[in-house]
């Protein structure tokens, strides 16, 4: 290593959920690229050393290079000019950069909404309905004795989830590490992930709410019927064993993904795992833990929430938040051609929303946030090239247990970043509404 490069020590990867922070960074001696990134994981090592500070505009309007001044007074007149603005993304930003969001929307009296809508949005509303069981990774990593994985695979989503958090970690408790552990998978087909499971439960599709009641009674001592083995492909007695393996242990967790939230059942589905959880309380300790996917989508849901009391789809246009996902959530704003402004910030609807969604995002101005052009940029009145958070940018982000961790970025970008360009726009639209200091929203 050259004596003029640059290690940067228990940086944060915010590729994922997992938001590993034992990661050693070393930069070049020009200060601008990322040679080594010790202990992430493959993922983790593309995000880092693919990271380029390239030759971008720091802003388009209409396509055309402008000077960040204008981009931000021309963000801020799309804003007031509309009738039904709408902010959505936030998931691969600061916490700092989200909450002025947030206070845009209110200011606007528009609509806000998070990537988790497309995503765990059923888990939150799951969380509303039934509450939760938790515990940090800390807790799991120390004293699980008994991890299951349902509808998901995190071997290829979250590479050091085993490693660093469930399965692998020694601990004074789990001195073996998985070999005193019992590591269960459920999921409709074998993965990656179910070929490290002691038990691997592969049921029919669909089939997660009825499997989930099933255990629920047994949980309870209910008796059941054989038909549950034609439902959903696991027999009786198999079925039995599990759960009471699961009443034995010490201390359990139900880790789940999209496989459940996105599939039949939705927030039914994740209400019934949940609630299974908490059952199982009556006879252990027992959590469960969503795996979430984009690096701060849990801080976008916690900022959201504490700003309004809501964690996505937020509407402020009688002047105080309602939240009724279907109604508000942007996939549904756009395909039912409702928005006629939308601000995105670090996301992409226009490569993955409904056709009838993306027809009406190149119908309306669009203002995007992005380290990179996008699919969603290429429409844009507006289009803003920030700084990588992470990389580039320090802040504030929610590992997906809910416990916050501070960036450590490895260098300077010639871009603003997110926080820094929201704040202008905010400040420009205050100035254009005639609002004074004195009569701010509170999420301002």
């Amino acid at each position: 290593m050259s004596g003029s490069s640059k290690v940067i020590e228990n940086a944060i990867c915010t590729f994922c959920g997992c938001v590993c922070d034992d990661i050693e960074l070393t930069v070049d001696s020009g200060g601008k690229h990322i040679t080594q990134a010790k202990n992430a994981c493959v993922l983790g090592k593309s995000w880092f050393l693919e990271h380029k500070v390239e030759d971008f505009p720091i802003a388009l309007i209409d396509g055309k290079e402008a000077s960040l001044e204008e981009a931000v007074d021309a963000a801020a007149e799309v804003f007031v000019n509309a009738k039904f603005p709408t902010i959505y993304g936030l998931s691969d930003t600061t916490c700092e950069a989200q909450k002025q969001a947030v206070a845009i929307a209110d200011y606007l009296n528009g609509n806000i909404d998070t990537t988790t809508s497309v995503c765990h949005g059923p888990t939150g509303m799951a969380f509303q309905g039934v509450g939760e069981s938790t515990a940090s990774l800390g807790e799991i990593k120390n004293r699980a004795d008994f991890v299951m994985y349902w509808g998901g695979n995190p071997a290829e989503a979250h590479p050091r989830h085993f490693e660093r958090y469930a399965v692998n970690p020694k601990s004074p408790w789990m001195p073996n590490g998985k070999e005193d552990r019992t590591i269960a998978m459920v999921d409709i087909r074998p993965t990656q992930s179910s070929m490290i499971a002691d038990i691997f439960l592969q049921i029919k599709p669909g089939s997660d709410f009825e499997l989930l009641w099933a255990m629920r009674a047994l949980v309870k001592g209910r008796a059941l019927d054989r038909s549950v083995e034609e439902r959903t492909g696991i027999s009786l007695d198999r079925l039995e064993a599990l759960v009471q393996q699961m009443k034995d242990c010490q201390f359990g967790v139900l880790f789940f993904g999209m496989g459940l939230t996105m599939t039949r059942g939705r927030h039914f589905n994740a209400g019934a795992l949940l609630q299974l959880a908490t059952d199982l309380n009556d006879f252990t300790h027992f959590v469960s833990l969503p795996t979430r996917g984009h690096g701060n989508v849990t801080g976008a849901d916690n900022v959201v929430s504490w700003q309004t009391g809501y964690p996505f789809g937020v509407n402020f246009n009688r002047g105080y938040p309602r939240f009724n996902p279907g109604e508000f959530t942007t996939s549904d704003v756009l395909g039912r051609g409702e928005a006629d402004a939308l601000c995105v910030i670090a996301s992409d609807p226009g490569s993955n929303f409904s056709a009838k969604a993306i027809e009406h995002i190149k119908s309306i101005p669009v203002i995007t946030l992005d380290p990179k052009p996008t699919v969603t940029s290429q429409h844009a009145k507006v289009a803003f090239t920030t700084a990588t958070y992470g990389i580039n940018v320090p802040g504030t982000v929610y590992r997906m247990d809910n416990v916050p961790l501070s960036l450590r970025p490895a260098f300077d970008s010639p871009f603003p970043s997110d926080e820094v360009v929201l704040r202008a726009i905010k400040e420009r639209i205050c100035e254009l509404r005639g609002i004074t200091p004195n009569h701010k929203p509170a999420a301002a």
